[in-house]
């Protein structure tokens, strides 16, 4: 099998994996905000992020000859290597749970902010429980200011999220009550824009109209309302913020989880018993949260949750429209969480966590595609600056701090 063996490039997986796990959450909302329900695209999203495990497994996994000393994947399956088995998938089933949860989080608190808090539970959870089990092989000395860095970050993130807020409402308190009700002009010059203002490849845009109302203003927030699958108008943000909690915790024990699968840690396996591989790991892990996930949306296609219409099998398997999104986003989650693996049983799984700076990626896709931010406030664009500006000196602070495992 592969291993990833140098500090280069274990830094690689982990910038790889940054760019691919900050943009299958925006692939998500994309598909929300366009009206698509989220149990059918999380089913989508599953069945290709166990593809890209399946797929790493086969290849990195079994590149070079088996030895008793590094056995390859398959041979490992036959293994007695039940309690690091038992670790990883358990790390599969709190991932399931935090993502599962992240996709109804965004819709009430915004892709940014979910990201940015869920990212700071994890740094401040899993990545000191990773420094711990990795036997302290990254610098503390560098690690834990990084870690203060994505809490600053997280703090400036809250506060932008106060004062967008603040904008969002301001600005439909200036709408007519004719206009909260959809009796809109249409017409008004105000309101409306050409669509070479906004560019022929706005991923929002789903028809052929010439005209659209323009990106940030109130009545494109009702809009938005209007063509989304979660309704948020009227629902309180401690909904979302619940969740989005919820989810950081899950998120910050699946790291810990797969590190003690990977190097036991605690010495449950037995003498003469090989470490199972990243590769066999990640295959259980992925195994997990494909079952959970695949019981769980089932389940919510015939008992919504958060007022979603019901559905059922068989209008999830006529529904094509943006499974392409759906399969693609979840090729990007797997792919991005076995590079993240693969960086970590190199350098440290604490600097793998630096992954946790993707808010800096999600921020960007929120921007460009959802217009996250736009017609704000000065003081948000002040804070949105200061946030990205602390979330780059984060991911830098904690890839320096790599080790290197013995």
């Amino acid at each position: 099998m592969y291993l990833v063996e140098s500090k280069g490039g274990a830094i690689a997986c982990m910038g790889l994996a940054l760019f691919f796990l900050g943009t299958w959450p925006a692939v998500l909302t994309l598909l929300e905000r366009r009206g698509r329900l989220p149990q059918h695209t999380y089913l989508d999203y599953s069945i290709t992020n166990l593809l890209a495990a399946l797929l790493i497994a086969f290849t990195f996994g079994e590149i070079g000859k088996s030895t008793p000393e590094r056995p390859n994947f398959l041979t490992q399956l036959a293994q007695d290597n039940w309690p690091s088995v038992l670790f990883a998938m358990a790390g599969g089933v709190v991932l399931s749970l935090g993502n599962l949860s992240t996709q109804y989080a965004w819709a009430f608190v915004g892709l940014s902010v979910t990201e940015v808090i869920t990212s700071s539970l994890v740094v401040v959870i899993g990545t000191t429980l990773n420094y711990f089990l990795d036997d302290k092989i990254n610098k503390a000395e560098i690690l834990f200011p990084g870690v203060a860095c994505f809490l600053i970050a997280a703090c400036l993130g809250s506060a932008v999220y106060s004062s967008n807020a603040s904008d969002n409402k301001a600005k439909l308190n200036n709408v007519s009550s004719d206009s909260k009700r959809g009796a809109i002009d249409t017409s008004s010059s105000a309101l409306k824009e050409t669509s070479s203002d906004v560019g022929s490849k706005d991923l929002e845009k789903e028809n052929g109209f010439v005209e659209k109302a323009k990106v940030g203003t109130a009545v494109f927030l009702i809009e938005l309302e209007n063509r989304r699958a979660i309704k948020v108008f009227g629902k309180s943000t401690s909904i979302g913020l619940g969740l989005t909690f919820f989810a950081g915790v899950c998120f910050s024990l699946f790291s810990p989880a797969f590190n003690l699968a990977t190097n036991d840690q605690w010495h449950t396996l037995k003498e003469a018993v090989p470490h199972i591989s990243v590769y066999t790991a990640f295959f259980y892990f992925s195994v997990s949260c494909f079952v959970l996930a695949i019981i769980l949306n089932i389940t919510f296609l015939y008992h919504p949750i958060l007022n979603l219409p019901k559905s059922s099998l068989k209008a999830y398997l006529v529904d094509w429209e943006g499974r392409g999104w759906a399969l693609l986003a979840g090729l990007l989650c797997g792919f991005g969480n076995g590079l993240q693996f693969m960086g970590g049983q190199a350098a440290g799984y604490a600097a793998a966590d630096a992954v946790q700076a993707l808010p800096l990626v999600s921020t960007f896709w929120g921007i460009t595609i959802f217009g996250e931010y736009r017609r704000s406030s000065r003081k948000t664009y002040v804070l949105l600056i200061s946030m990205l500006t602390m979330f780059i000196v984060a991911v830098a602070v904690l890839m320096a701090s790599s080790g290197h495992r013995k």
